[in-house]
């Protein structure tokens, strides 16, 4: 039940608003992203997130959900729920959900009900063969910077903070929002069962649920034109976005440099990983990669 509160698994997760009143935040705001929740990353120095230590799931390895969780449950909400939209931490607080519900870890869930299910054996919240990981890169002039641990790297008018060995560290709290690595491969092969319909791991009704705009286009979630379904943005008018997708079409990317898109309407699933933030991610990269495909799609 979507319109659940989250207190009834997560009873001692009671944010407030600045005036001191505790709203009710149910399980669909945190999906929507309406819940009045942030992240680290979009608060102004000195703010109450920064204060406190939250993690953005990208820093601080070892850090346990609990901990977590209750340090982001003492910041004030930007806003009351469904009264706005601002990108969060919400997906770490539905992680926190599903354990309560299951009696289980994240991990634990997530592979016996997505990727084991897809074959997905190279994604999850932690790395097997560390051999294997990409070295990450920050933006940086005149080339990208190797990253390391506590690193500040700009984004917009705020900061993130980084540290690539967290995925290393068997005690770090598996992030709903930012915990996993895996392969391009194995986000196509994710992406590509929502494109067709979520067959192993999702009923065709879900996914058209969860594809559906819940918040309008004049969030402007990735830009003008664009609202948010359960997990994505979703493209509700293209017109004044300037790209070449369908409407429906979803979209998101990752803070270490990925994005994808899957446009349904074109039969189109793309995903491109990087290992630069926050250029692979937000930068031209992905539209000159969206272009390119589109431009081949157009001439084939």
């Amino acid at each position: 039940d979507l319109d659940a509160p989250v207190t009834a698994w997560l009873p001692d997760f009671r944010p407030a608003l600045p005036d001191g009143t505790v709203p009710e935040i149910r399980l669909r705001h945190l999906l929507t992203h309406t819940s009045g929740l942030s992240y680290g990353f979009l608060e102004p120095a000195g703010s109450a997130y920064h204060r406190l230590k939250v993690s953005d799931g990208l820093d601080q390895p070892g850090l346990s959900l609990h901990d977590n969780l209750s340090r982001l449950a003492a910041a004030p909400l930007a806003f009351a729920p469904g009264t706005g939209w601002r990108y969060s931490l919400g997906l770490d607080v539905l992680g926190g959900v599903l354990e309560r519900v299951e009696g289980r870890g994240l991990a634990d869930i997530v592979r016996d009900r997505v990727t084991a299910p897809l074959g997905l054996v190279e994604t999850g919240f932690a790395v097997r063969d560390a051999g294997r990981l990409a070295k990450p890169y920050a933006d940086g002039t005149p080339e990208p910077v190797a990253m390391t641990d506590g690193m500040r790297v700009p984004f917009f008018d705020t900061v993130a903070t980084f540290a690539p060995s967290r995925i290393l560290d068997a005690a770090s709290y598996p992030s709903g929002g930012a915990g996993m690595a895996g392969t391009a491969g194995d986000v196509l092969t994710f992406l590509e069962a929502i494109r067709t319909g979520g067959a192993p791991i999702l009923r065709a009704d879900t996914v058209e649920r969860m594809a559906s705009d819940q918040v309008g286009a004049e969030a402007e979630t990735q830009g003008p034109g664009w609202g948010f379904g359960h997990g994505w943005a979703v493209l509700v008018d293209p017109a004044p976005t300037g790209t070449p997708q369908a409407a429906g079409t979803l979209q998101w990317g990752g803070a270490y440099g990925h994005s994808w898109f899957v446009d349904r309407a074109n039969a189109l699933t793309v995903v491109a990983l990087t290992n630069t933030a926050f250029e692979g991610m937000s930068g031209a990269f992905p539209a000159e990669i969206r272009d390119a495909v589109y431009g081949r799609v157009s001439t084939s």
